[in-house]
């Protein structure tokens, strides 16, 4: 399954709209997901599952490149 997940990069900042970026991660569940993340300094703000439309939406995107 792919997740989109939405975050800041610095981690001790008040979230700010303008400074959400998005990665795409390949796993089995919002938990494997965050385990995956759980290392790299960012502040998770949400993890969507893609599938369907929602899906074939976000693969037409140029910044669409999933993550193992």
């Amino acid at each position: 399954m792919i997740y989109k997940v939405l975050y800041q990069e610095n981690p001790t900042q008040v979230p700010v709209r303008e400074n959400t970026k998005c990665i795409y991660i390949e796993a089995d569940s919002e938990r494997e997901v965050r385990k995956k993340l759980s290392k790299r300094p960012m502040m998770i703000e949400f993890v969507q599952l893609l599938e369907g439309a929602h899906l074939a939406y976000e693969q037409a995107s140029e910044n669409y490149k999933v993550e193992q």
